[in-house]
């Protein structure tokens, strides 16, 4: 336990550290001192525009690398994502079909995202029932899906930028963000993390086999749509916000399993938030200071880091077993 705690200290330590570096990255530079004086036009560009972004990329990688490690517990299976299986694409195409007919329900956006998202799930919950919920199956069953709504959402994209880029610009990726987004992904994120964390017993207890949680007296079905809500509501609404973002609810759990070496989701859950917040900043930050000219979503980042490590937790196959 000791050294579990230990692991909290240097992560949140972490954190912090890069949060500091991600104030400074960046085209426009500036003293801490500036900042916190904040009386310089530079000072205010960076309160304005560069610390909602921070902010938002650490909720961001909370929300999706918890979400990720929920859908690992329900659907027992290690390679269970948001962004693979089809649930941020479902979101961000019904937030699309809202912007795109009936553009007066902006601000109904995120409802209509976890709307999307549930039906993803829904989707690839009966699709892949049949063949008892197999990893591979699953697995190739989310991935179609996220392919037909990938499509979907290429399309309405294109059409939605002939309105109006400004639009598109909001609901993709981190840039042109302010402090209501932030304010509005804080509380649906508090309360969605707060939730997964009063779920850890039931994310615990559905390692064992179904016929050992029928003894117990669990309701097994109510259970895993619970804690999948929790898990859509976590990705829906971060989706609504910065768009999708794969790869990081893949790859957070399994660092996070890795470095604690527990399955314990009392630990995994605070811990996940935790390191993925990191990963996520570090990514956004890396993408908008590598090159001068240009920016790299962070979503691209997560694809340039998390493609590999998909192709080898798929080769390790038989290993497939949900919990290590």
């Amino acid at each position: 336990m000791k050294n579990k705690l230990l692991l909290f200290i240097i992560f949140s330590l972490l954190l912090i550290g890069t949060c500091f570096w991600a104030i400074q990255s960046g085209s426009l530079q500036l003293s801490f001192s500036e900042l916190i004086q904040g009386t310089s036009e530079k000072a205010t560009i960076v309160k304005d525009l560069r610390l909602p972004r921070i902010v938002l990329a650490i909720l961001a990688g909370a929300a999706l690398s918890v979400a990720g490690l929920l859908f690992q517990a329900v659907l027992r299976n290690p390679l269970a994502d948001a962004g693979i299986i089809g649930i941020s694409a479902g979101a961000q195409f019904f937030s699309l079909a809202i912007l795109l007919f009936f553009p007066k329900f902006y601000f109904w956006t995120p409802l209509f995202a976890f709307i999307g998202g549930s039906i993803a799930c829904l989707l690839v919950f009966s699709f892949s029932y049949s063949s008892g919920l197999k990893p591979l199956q699953l697995i190739v069953t989310g991935v179609a899906i996220n392919a037909i709504f990938s499509g979907l959402n290429e399309i309405f994209a294109n059409q939605i930028t002939q309105v109006s880029s400004q639009i598109v610009g909001k609901s993709i990726g981190f840039g042109m963000k302010s402090w209501g987004d932030v304010r509005f992904l804080f509380v649906y994120v508090a309360i969605g993390l707060a939730l997964a964390f009063f779920s850890a017993r039931w994310c615990n207890l559905l390692a064992l086999s179904d016929k050992n949680l029928t003894s117990l007296g669990l309701s097994l079905n109510k259970t895993r749509i619970i804690i999948a809500g929790i898990a859509v509501l976590l990705t829906a609404i971060t989706t609504a916000i910065v768009g999708v973002i794969a790869f990081i609810g893949l790859l957070v759990p399994h660092i996070a399993r890795g470095l604690l070496k527990t399955s314990d989701y009392r630990l995994l859950i605070p811990f996940s938030s935790l390191l993925g917040a990191l990963i996520l900043l570090v990514a956004d930050t890396l993408g908008r200071s590598i090159f001068q000219m240009m920016e790299i979503p962070a979503a691209t980042v997560m694809m340039l880091i998390g493609g590999p490590c998909l192709i080898f937790l798929l080769w390790k196959g038989g290993k497939m077993d949900g919990n290590q």
